[in-house]
This record gives structure tokens, sequence and C-alpha cells, in this order.
């Protein structure tokens, strides 16, 4: 069985935690800024640069595991982005479902709110981890690569008798 490819994932990773940051911030700074600020006012929390660095890096973990993940698997269930969706199904439900499951039962933040953001990124995820799957590549599997065969000189003709 193949290595998992290392430069691959973190090559394939970085695509998907792009894809997950520009989404994000699609809907959290530009779709649902407004509401979002206010829920935030309400609670009383700022969030400066230190908070979203934290949450871009965040995203681009993110990334890196699901690509990961998908390289872990794909020897199971086969390359491509069917096997890549099913990675991100399970990236989101751990990193976005739980989690909004869990600001819900708290009432943390509004309910419509975190139900927006989970479903937007029941498509994100998926859809980041396709674009990272398309861009990881497995390595060369070790029995592919052998040892250059000895060359041998030529051998001398005879000279022919005519």
């Amino acid at each position: 069985m193949n290595r998992i490819n290392t430069g691959g994932v973190l090559k394939g990773g970085l695509l998907a935690g792009l894809v997950i940051n520009v989404l994000e911030a699609v809907l959290y700074g530009g779709l649902l800024k407004a509401p979002w600020d206010a829920a935030m006012k309400d609670m009383g929390v700022t969030q400066g640069s230190a908070e979203m660095l934290i949450y871009i890096v965040g995203a681009f973990v993110i990334g890196i595991l699901a690509v990961w993940m998908y390289a872990a698997v794909r020897p199971r269930l086969g390359a491509g982005p069917g096997t890549a969706v099913k990675v991100g199904l399970l990236m989101w439900a751990l990193a976005f479902l739980w989690p909004a499951i869990g600001f819900m039962s708290m009432g943390l933040l509004p309910a419509h709110l975190l139900l927006i953001g989970v479903v937007w990124e029941l498509v994100e995820v998926p859809a980041a981890t396709v674009a990272g799957a398309w861009a990881y590549k497995e390595g060369v599997p070790q029995e592919a690569v052998s040892p250059p065969e000895p060359s041998t000189p030529p051998t001398p003709r005879e000279p022919s008798a005519d």
C-alpha cells in the first residue's frame, strides 16, 4: 500500500482551507455581517484581528485534516470526488454541525444564524474537500520503484567468412 504523500496533503489541504476561508468570508463578512455583528454585540463580544486569525488558521487546519483523511481512506473507498464528499461530510459534522448543536443548546447565538451557517457549511466543506482532493496526488508506489538495470556492453560480433 502506498504511503500518504505528506506534501500532497499540505498542498491539497491549503487549497481546501483557502476555499473554506473565502466562503466563510462571503457568509460572515458579507451576507450575515450585520446580524452576526448584532449577535456579537448582544453577547458583549468584540471580534478583532486576533480572533479572526484563529478562525483563518483553523480553516486551514480543517482543510489539511480533510485532505489527510481523504488520503487515508482512498485505498478503501476509492479515489475521486465521491470519496472526497464523504470525507467532507464527516469533517462538516465534526467541525461545524457538532459545535453548532452545542451553541444552540446553550442559547449562545441566535438559532437562525447558526442554522444558516450550518447549511452553508454543509455545501462549503465537502466542496473544499473535493478541491483539496483534486490537488492531492498519491506518491509513487514502492513496488514501482526498482533499481536501474545494470548496463551490459554489447558483445563483439564475429567477423563474417564472406
